[in-house]
């Protein structure tokens, strides 16, 4: 899914969320062939009603008030006029472009016109119903996925992996059994929106359908890696989905200026790969991915998704691939300051070491990594034990 007007997205000159992340990653990919032969669906804006799958239609109406006028004190009760959503001009259309981006994927998986759709200007996962929050004024997935729920889908797993809880689209389904919530994030006490807690499992007949991985600041490829094959496949196989709806926010990275995770983009790339391999296992390849946070502009954000659209289209890019000279000059134009990239890689290492069971502390020589794999340790296992006995699994068997 593709179209200019995903640039109107534009905040401040000072905000952090760039609409040039989106452009750089398109020119990249199209820089290295990677688009040749593919037509990108562009999509129309989402409609008043589509938009009230999620929210109140009196924030909408702030939203398209704050849009076309000067803030006034009201926006303030919407989420905004504030640092992280402040008001820019065509506010709303901007952000039902990109709901119409995620709902136009949704739809080409749903009719069997495809089995894979990515839409990198999608993933404003912190929307809630009636305010906008961390740069997030309407929540695409959330929508899509009730549009989806609606239209021959009943078993749907959404899986986060932006360094930010994925709180928006957990609240919107934390009550209802038919939609599975993973986040993979840095952990709440130490990053906003401070949710995400392992013992976050759901209510009612939903209870064990929301699962949370908080990681501690410095977690790096090798241990967050950990972390999800021990936690993501077990959970997916035992909900059995139709579909899974990825948000793939890349402000892991360790040079990301707004958290404290410390992945490369070789570590990103192997957890894409990772959820489309459990899209094909478990939901006969169906996978709808989505974009989210990532403010490394230049250096970041563009390798990252130009590997995501990679996984999706199947023409997988080695890690070592060098980046196109034009791309470069483009860049160096844009961003004269910023040293960009000449691979596909960061030299990072997405090996790792497979979760064992409580208890299985390794002896890996390097004091530092023994300490780091101990504590993502103690995160699957709080994060296990307080979840996947209500999926009807064994928290402590490395099996399940």
């Amino acid at each position: 899914m593709w179209t200019e007007r995903f640039l109107g997205y534009t905040w401040s000159p000072e905000h952090p969320m760039k609409p040039a992340r989106l452009r750089f990653t398109m020119s990249l990919a199209d820089s290295l062939g990677l688009l040749d032969g593919i037509e990108p669906l562009a999509p129309a804006e989402a409609t008043q009603g589509e938009l009230m799958r999620v929210h109140s239609s009196a924030y909408i109406e702030a939203v398209r008030r704050a849009g076309v006028g000067p803030a006034t004190p009201e926006d303030s009760l919407y989420g905004l006029g504030t640092a992280d959503n402040p008001v820019f001009p065509h506010m709303h259309e901007a952000a039902s472009v990109i709901v119409g981006g995620t709902l136009a994927a949704a739809r080409e998986i749903a009719a069997g016109r495809t089995r894979r759709a990515v839409s990198i200007g999608g993933g404003m996962h912190h929307a809630m119903p009636d305010a906008a929050a961390g740069f997030c004024v309407y929540n695409d997935a959330a929508i899509a996925i009730s549009w989806l729920l609606d239209n021959g889908f009943d078993r749907i797993a959404y899986v986060d992996v932006d360094v930010h809880h994925g709180d928006g689209v957990q609240r919107a389904f934390y009550a209802d059994p038919r939609v599975l919530t993973v986040s993979l994030h840095q952990h709440p006490a130490t990053l906003w929106p401070n949710t995400g807690w392992p013992e976050e499992t759901g209510l009612g007949s939903a209870e064990g359908t929301s699962i949370n991985l908080p990681l501690l600041p410095g977690t790096r490829d090798a241990q967050w890696l950990r972390g999800f094959h021990a936690v993501v496949p077990g959970a997916i196989a035992a909900f059995r989905p139709q579909i899974i709806v990825s948000q793939c926010g890349v402000d892991t990275h360790r040079e990301d200026p707004l958290a404290d995770l410390e992945l490369t983009v070789d570590g990103q790339r192997a957890a894409f790969l990772a959820m489309r391999e459990l899209a094909d296992r478990h939901a006969e390849g169906r996978w709808l991915a989505l974009g989210g946070g990532g403010y490394g502009v230049v250096r970041v954000v563009p390798r990252a998704w130009t590997h995501l659209l990679a996984a999706a289209l199947d023409r997988p890019l080695a890690p070592e691939t060098p980046i196109p000279e034009s791309w470069l000059d483009q860049v160096r134009a844009a961003a004269p300051r910023v040293t960009p990239p000449t691979t596909m890689s960061d030299g990072g290492d997405p090996t790792y070491r497979p979760w064992d069971g409580p208890g299985g502390a390794p002896e890996i020589g390097d004091p530092d990594e023994v300490r780091a794999q101990r504590a993502v340790d103690t995160a699957i296992s709080a994060t296990r034990r307080a979840g996947f006995a209500l999926l009807g699994l064994d928290p402590e068997d490395p099996r399940d």
